[in-house]
């Protein structure tokens, strides 16, 4: 059977008044309906303004009373147009006349429209809840609406949030599973009872692979809501401790470096820069520049700006931090040197050169050391630059060189079948014997 269209489904006839007669609808119903169906999106959003509350529990009735399925495809159709043109009338469901009412009793079935349907419902429906509700205890007592609430924890959105995990795991529709599990995670994922169940559950490395750059229209709202998913996963510390396991960090530093829509970077990777050593690794990533490139861009978005002024700044406190000259001892004396960024850091050399001069500069004897033993194309590469600033930034760096005999180190390099390391070594020799003034057009 062909896919159902939402449109295709409201243009059907449903015999309300076949309904009454049978008793199954009463005729209060039945005046609603009439007053509501086939009319305009203007004229129902007004009746919907004066009597929500009655519309929903008449909703609700039908489904519970009806099994007849072109009739509850109608009613899920309904419910849904109603919550797409303002998803805010999901509260209408929370109304207190409505108390005695389970208005979470959707069907779930073999049918892939009534299953989409009804897990955006319900999705809609348990995010915009009374936030009251979550507290369990009123003046010291257990309340009632406590009690509620953990009941649909357990009965409603657990097996929700499993139906979504299997989707993402094993999609039951070829193109519409994956957007309508990830959509409606995007909305439960507010809720600190699906973020803990989530990570129970193992979902978090179901949204992984989809945190990847997007072209078409369908895979950016996608890519969107998977991020907005890791985002709000990013307020949890089990999923924090998860996600610091897996490869998620290059992968949305690509996302915003390819991100061309402002609604595609406004979620930035803001809640990761205190976590373990997110940080860190967004540095080396390069992030701070693609941070820079973006504010550079004429964007629109206040609120954008604003993100990526705090983005900036968390970052650079995160650079300080690296920047320590004991890290970068360390890093030296152990012989593992990479492209940390307290290498290419210029405050990092103005505010530590002193500090090279340590046990008769033995940071610089051991980097020259580094430049005869290593075989790593990276380390040796690194050595050269920072001996090209020690030069730089030392006022004695040339003497102290020429002492150690850095230079003859240094020239066997400068044909090396690497060319970083080529680039650097020579970058190093031309200081060395010009000085900065004239190699500082060297340097990349």
């Amino acid at each position: 059977m062909a896919d159902l269209d939402t449109q295709e489904v409201l243009q059907r006839d449903i015999p309300w008044e076949t309904y009454m007669t049978a008793k199954l609808i009463t005729a209060r119903c039945l005046q609603l309906l009439r007053r509501y169906d086939k009319r305009s999106e203007s004229y129902r959003a007004a009746l919907l303004d004066d009597e929500g509350p009655d519309y929903i529990r008449v909703f609700v009735n039908i489904l519970r009373n009806i099994n007849k399925e072109d009739t509850v495809e109608y009613v899920l159709a309904l419910i849904d147009e109603m919550l797409t043109a303002n998803p805010k009338r999901a509260r209408l469901f929370h109304e207190k006349s409505l108390a005695s009412e389970d208005t979470y009793e959707l069907l779930w079935s073999n049918n892939w429209f009534m299953q989409e349907k009804s897990c955006k419902i319900l999705s809609l429906t348990v995010s915009l809840r009374p936030k009251t509700q979550s507290n369990p205890f009123s003046n010291g007592e257990a309340s009632h609406s406590a009690d509620k609430f953990t009941a649909i924890d357990d009965v409603v959105l657990k097996p929700l949030v499993e139906w979504l995990c299997a989707q993402l795991k094993k999609p039951t529709h070829p193109t519409r599973s994956v957007p309508a599990a990830i959509n409606s995670l995007a909305a439960l994922l507010k809720e600190p009872f699906v973020r803990s169940l989530f990570v129970q559950i193992d979902g978090v490395k179901l949204l992984i692979p989809l945190i990847t750059p997007a072209s078409t229209q369908q895979s950016i709202q996608l890519l969107y809501e998977a991020c907005l998913c890791i985002w709000l996963l990013s307020y949890y510390d089990a999923a924090i401790d998860y996600l610091a396991t897996t490869r998620i960090l290059p992968r949305l530093v690509e996302v915003v470096k390819g991100s061309t829509k402002e609604k595609g970077c406004h979620l930035d990777p803001q809640n990761f820069l205190s976590k373990g050593s997110f940080g860190a690794q967004m540095v080396d990533l390069g992030l701070p520049q693609i941070v820079n490139n973006m504010k550079a861009q004429a964007w629109s978005d206040e609120d954008l700006l604003e993100a990526l002024s705090q983005l900036e700044e968390g970052l650079r406190d995160n650079i300080k931090k690296l920047s320590s000259f004991e890290k970068y001892k360390q890093e030296v004396l152990l012989g593992h040197l990479d492209w940390s960024p307290m290498h290419k850091d210029p405050n990092f050399w103005r505010e530590n050169i002193s500090n090279f001069e340590e046990n008769d500069f033995q940071i610089v004897r051991v980097l020259i050391t580094i430049l005869d033993t290593s075989s790593d194309p990276t380390a040796l590469a690194v050595a050269c630059f920072d001996i090209s600033q020690f030069i730089q930034y030392h006022p004695g760096g040339r003497i102290v060189l020429s002492d150690l005999k850095a230079k003859e180190r240094v020239m066997k390099l400068m044909d090396h079948e690497n060319a970083e390391v080529m680039k650097n070594s020579l970058l190093c020799i031309q200081r060395l014997f010009l000085g900065t003034k004239y190699a500082s057009f060297m340097q990349s």
